[in-house]
Order: C-alpha cells, then structure tokens, then sequence
C-alpha cells in the first residue's frame, strides 16, 4: 500500500506512524483508517522493530478523531460507521509490541481514545486531552468509555464524556492518561529515551505481558463491536446529524429540539 495520509518510517528499531493531515488538524477519514491499519499490521510482525510510535504531524494536533467533512450521517469508509474503528483499536493492542503514543497538540474525540489505548502516551506540556462526542452527536461506545474508566477511574470517566471538557496535559498526568510530560522541544528526545529502553528488554517477554493485561479487557472488544451498531442507528437520526450541521455552521447544537 503506498500512504497519502500517513507517513512510515523505521529507524533504530522504532517504527513511526505519523497521521499527515495537519490541515484537519490530523482528523481520520476512512483513508486514514485503512492505511493506519497497514503500517500498524507491517510494523507489528517486522522483527526489526521493537516498539512503535504514534504521533500527529505538525505542533497543532496529534489527532482530533473522525474527519466531520467526511461525515454525512455516516463516514466515508467501510465498517458498521463508516470508519473501520473497531479495525483499529483492535490491531493497536494486538501487534505484539508496545505503543507510544506522543502527543502534542490537541489529542481531542477519537484522537484522545487513540491516545488512551496506546499502551504509553507521552505528552508535551502544550498538549490538550478531552472529548467531544456528545457535542457532535457522537460517543465511543467500548475503548473510548469502558478502558478509560479502567485508567483513570469510573468517575472522571464519566465527567470526561459527560462534560465534555478539555484537560492539560500536567492535568492527563494527574488522571493517569499519560504517562509523562515534557516541555514540547524535548518531546522527541523523550519518546526516543522510552524507545531506547523498551528496545533493551525481552521482545517475547513484552509481547506475552501485552497479551495478558489484554486478556483482562479483553470483553470490551465485544462492548466496543455491540456499541457501534447501536452508533451507526444513532448517526442516521436527525439528533446525531444536527451535532454535525452545527459544528460545520459553527454554532450551538439544537439536540434536543430532535430527541425522540
């Protein structure tokens, strides 16, 4: 597969995935899912590689979830939404090696569940973590809500997604999102210090504590596979499709106004 919305490079024994999209401040449309998806699968059964590293390009984002330009009551892509999402998720925890999400800029709606199933987030101290489904008439309904509860507890979980507010990124440490926080020019420096320390360890040692701290959510797969059916249905009312209407308008959502 050649990439038009990523880039992929393997360098001492990392292997970095950059969603290239700073102009939508690295929002995924179908595309992008696609081709994460096969550098996710080629860089996890690489034997050159020993961790992988998942980053936005540019300093804006590192990645605002679903592309809304690509989204009419459905994406524009396969699987149950139109983004292969459960596709995704899933091959982010299965590839037998650790990944790093490094964050800067804004890790907002599908990017911040990006960031959170990641098995490190890394963070400049710029960063800026939350969600925005209910704003936009959307929601995560298996990663994005059942494993981060199991991060940083029921409670902020719900506050999270409920609210809809944006958290620092000294407050994502604070909650257990990330696992660090750097000043933003040392970020890279950062990330390739946890490379160099993964890539020191037991590959088979790694990968078998990988697969059994997933064992242990592993149901959420089947929440996650269950919820997006229920989110497709939702995306083709009229409540879910004025969250999309609004945010293009740029304007407050009318939701309630199509509640049934």
């Amino acid at each position: 597969m050649s990439y038009e919305d990523i880039l992929y490079e393997v360098k001492e024994g990392g292997a970095h995935i950059t969603i290239n999209r700073p102009d939508k401040y690295n929002a995924f449309r179908g595309k992008t899912c696609e081709e994460l998806i096969h550098a996710f699968n080629k860089a996890g059964w690489d034997k050159s590689v020993g961790v992988i590293v998942l980053s936005g390009a540019g300093d804006k984002a590192f990645c605002t979830g679903g592309d809304q330009s690509a989204h009419e009551g459905q994406y524009d892509g396969r699987g149950t939404i139109g983004l292969p999402m459960e596709d995704l998720h899933s091959i982010i925890r299965d590839v037998p090696k650790p990944v790093i999400a490094k964050v800067q800029g804004f890790a907002i709606g599908g990017g911040n569940v990006l960031a959170t199933i990641c098995d490190f987030t890394i963070a400049g101290e710029k960063a800026v973590f939350g969600q925005v489904g209910p704003k936009v008439g959307s929601v995560d309904p298996g990663f994005g809500t059942a494993f981060l509860a199991r991060i940083v507890g029921e409670k902020k979980a719900r506050e999270i997604w409920y609210m809809c507010r944006k958290y620092s990124a000294a407050e994502a440490l604070a909650m257990g999102l990330v696992n660090a926080v750097v000043p933003n020019d040392q970020l890279d420096a950062e990330v390739e210090k946890w490379c160099a320390e993964i890539l020191e360890k037991s590959p088979t040692a790694i990968a078998i504590a990988k697969r059994s701290f997933n064992m242990d959510s592993e149901n959420i797969r089947g929440i996650a596979g269950m919820g997006m059916y229920a989110l497709s249905l939702y995306y083709d009312t009229e409540e879910s499709k004025e969250g999309g209407r609004a945010f293009k308008e740029k304007r407050k959502p009318e939701f309630r106004k199509y509640q049934k």
